[in-house]
């Protein structure tokens, strides 16, 4: 189905994103800081009633169908987008930023994404105007991004975060880069001498990471809606709360520990559903005489968001069911020194008299 917004609907709602944005930066700029859990949540909820106030403007000015469209693409990259956070933390983490300044990093990370993104989405838009069968592609290519998500291995998110070393080793080869940060600059001076300071590294690594996400998740929203306009501001609303999203989860992200199970199945079904949309449009001629196959089935969007919704569901509730279940199980030996490794202090634990012994 091809989509068309009201033109000067699309316009407005970009100018006042950029704006966003933009205000979004600068109050980072100015005033860098650890945020509260508090300002995260406010931030998050503000970001996610922004997202479903827009989807409510575009049902008013399109219909449900834009809007339905427009919702469960959105829902698609956020859960994407969650899964990126767990290698930020390992990319923070390598390269010791301050804590002070991850705002800033994360930020960048997200204009860079908002960049490549949108190069993504014009190519894949063209794309698929002149050439339907990529679905057949798409939907083959989710499949198998789907089966190395649920089956990752040990230390999967580890070779994520490592996969942008050769460029980084590139850079230290050829660019001066100073031993400690200074602040949230990219440029310093070390014995008068201007140099780069690590952030540049953490930019790099960041802007690949996205590159690698942009990767699996553009052809994804692509099996929910082909309208460049929905796919975009889609990835603007998941992209937007990211930021704030990394500060609340915090530590809660280690408990999500069948988070990658439910976007297993999600990318799973899109690629099931491209694929059956390729067959529908086919043209290929060693395939059915390269006539369509009327049999496949169309999945509706509605369908989609309730697969989605109920996917993300399900895995979040079970990971904080069984991280409940394993709390509970701790011994206290196990307890204590959980306590003693926060604090780096010794772990004691009272064990109860031997039989026999005399209490004193």
């Amino acid at each position: 189905m091809d989509l068309e917004l009201p033109l000067a609907f699309e316009i407005g709602s970009l100018v006042v994103l950029t704006l966003i944005l933009v205000a979004d930066l600068l109050i980072i700029l100015k005033r860098p800081h650890i945020p509260s859990t508090r300002e995260s949540t406010l931030w998050v909820v503000f970001y996610v009633t922004l997202a479903l106030i827009f989807a409510g403007i575009m049902w008013i000015v399109a219909g449900g169908e834009f809007a339905g469209q427009f919702v469960a693409g959105w829902l698609t990259e956020y859960s994407l987008s969650i899964d990126n956070l767990f290698v930020f933390v390992l990319i923070m983490s390598q390269f010791s930023v301050p804590r002070r300044y991850q705002q800033e990093v994360l930020m960048v990370g997200i204009i860079i994404a908002l960049l490549l993104r949108g190069a993504f989405i014009l190519v894949g838009s063209t794309v698929i105007e002149n050439f339907s069968p990529i679905f057949y592609v798409f939907g083959a290519f989710l499949v198998y991004t789907a089966i190395r998500q649920a089956f990752p291995g040990d230390d999967a998110h580890d070779d994520e975060a490592k996969r942008e070393n050769f460029i980084v080793r590139l850079i230290r080869r050829t660019v001066n880069i100073s031993d400690d940060y200074d602040g949230a600059k990219v440029r310093t001076v070390v014995d008068g001498k201007k140099m780069f300071t690590p952030m540049i590294i953490v930019f790099v690594a960041i802007g690949v990471t996205d590159l690698l996400f942009a990767i699996d998740s553009i052809p994804a929203i692509f099996g929910i809606t082909t309208s460049p306009f929905i796919v975009f501001t889609a990835n603007i609303f998941a992209l937007m709360g990211l930021r704030q999203l990394y500060f609340l989860l915090g530590d809660l992200l280690d408990r999500l520990r069948y988070l990658h199970y439910g976007i297993a199945f999600i990318l799973a079904f899109i690629g099931v559903k491209l694929v059956l949309h390729a067959m529908h449009v086919n043209e290929l001629p060693f395939i059915n005489g390269g006539e369509h196959i009327e049999w496949a089935p169309e999945i509706s969007t509605w369908v989609s968001l309730a697969v989605i919704v109920l996917s993300m569901a399900v895995a979040t509730i079970a990971s904080l069911i069984a991280s409940s279940r394993e709390k509970a199980q701790e011994t206290p030996v196990d307890a204590a020194a959980a306590v003693a490794d926060e604090k780096g202090t010794p772990a004691t634990v009272e064990q109860p008299p031997a039989p026999g012994d005399t209490p004193r």
